[in-house]
């Protein structure tokens, strides 16, 4: 992965760019920046803007990981796709025929097979859907991803959810091959078992991945009937997780293993947290903001009142004089810290309510206060 920089800003483009817009910017900066158009003591420097460039294009230009990324940012990438993922399905090719197809192209290798550009920047990595010449990597099954809504008390002590997701599985009959049990996979006559076609067009080589055995190299001659040759079933699973104390809006749970599986194992399920808004509280960080009311007997004299926690009600005294707006602290009565577990406190803003509907002698006593006091009515 690269840098975690705004992908926006990375190709110069809005917010609001159009598919279209985000083409001509990434073009243009694929021309600038191509390693293979800049001089040897600029190309480290530039093999860098490449990979940056190209990652926000590959996230930009595919509607449902820019719907993550304008949603969670770089989190909902991250937690998401691999960098094989992230690259993969994105139109490179039209892109790099347009900038070197008419021009030779210096003997740029584009997609995935040795010499590739993208080969020497990411590794090796299978970014373009499948295989290399140098054998097609096991891949891990894909990351999940879920919304679980909770409330503010199961956010303070903890708790523990069940919920179903849905998610793809090895096919329990032929057990993740595609084939009918009893049949095998053979090479595939279309790309001799490499698992990718090469054209050429003068200087410039196009390299993509089989049509026919999807990068494999093989193909099913006898498709298993249970899964249609596909290896795997989509099935509903119940997962129980335990959210800890202390979690707010924002916080994800990595759940291992209860991902997708794959041939290189089975991915994650990460578990993004959404805290309902509370009618009597208000959160800030570790601490809880709540409102008492008190009578304006209770401010001018001075009282002991309840005062409500998620932890019990507790008695505070309130002094002579209160004025309404100020805020008392009740120690340890707010939220765990995640990590360290030590509580925040409980901020309570009094609100002094001023009595209606005065009868004939309150409105006395009240008018004679007033006179002691030198107010005027």
């Amino acid at each position: 992965m690269t840098t975690q920089r705004d992908y926006y800003e990375i190709l110069g483009v809005s917010k609001s760019a159009t598919i279209d817009e985000i083409k001509k910017a990434y073009r243009m900066l694929a021309m600038k920046y191509h390693p293979d158009r800049v001089e040897a003591s600029q190309k480290k420097e530039a093999e860098e803007k490449f990979k940056e460039i190209s990652e926000a294009y590959a996230v930009l230009s595919d509607e449902n990981k820019r719907r993550l990324y304008d949603q969670y940012g770089h989190a909902g990438i991250d937690q998401r796709y691999s960098t094989e993922d992230i690259f993969r399905g994105a139109d490179f090719s039209s892109i790099f025929e347009e900038v070197f197809g008419g021009r030779g192209g210096g003997g740029v290798h584009f997609g995935g097979g040795e010499g590739s550009i993208f080969d020497e920047l990411f590794g090796g990595a299978d970014i373009f859907g499948g295989g290399s010449r140098r054998g097609r990597r096991s891949r891990q099954g894909r990351d999940l991803q879920i919304e679980l809504e909770i409330t503010l008390e199961e956010a303070v002590f903890g708790t523990e959810k069940t919920f179903q997701i849905s998610r793809y599985e090895f096919c329990p009959v032929c057990k993740g091959t595609g084939a009918k049990p009893g049949s095998k996979k053979v090479t595939c006559s279309y790309c001799h078992g490499t698992g990718q076609v090469t054209v050429s067009q003068g200087f410039f080589h196009l390299t993509q991945t089989c049509t026919k055995c999807g990068g494999e190299g093989r193909v099913i001659t006898t498709p298993c009937l249970q899964c249609s040759g596909q290896g795997r079933l989509k099935v509903a699973r119940k997962i129980s997780v335990k959210v800890p104390a202390g979690v707010d809006t924002g916080s994800h749970l990595r759940v291992r293993g209860e991902g997708e599986e794959g041939e290189g194992g089975k991915g994650d399920l990460f578990v993004l947290i959404s805290v309902k808004k509370h009618h009597l509280y208000e959160r800030q960080d570790d601490n809880l903001l709540c409102e008492v009311h008190i009578d304006a007997a209770q401010a001018i004299l001075g009282a002991e009142v309840d005062v409500p926690t998620l932890y019990g009600n507790v008695k505070m005294k309130i002094p002579s004089g209160t004025q309404s707006g100020k805020i008392f602290r009740v120690r340890d009565k707010g939220v765990p810290d995640v990590r360290t577990h030590v509580k925040g406190d409980e901020l309570v803003r009094i609100v002094v309510d001023i009595p209606q509907g005065l009868n004939a002698a309150q409105r006395k006593l009240i008018e004679e206060f007033a006179r002691l006091r030198n107010v005027e009515i």
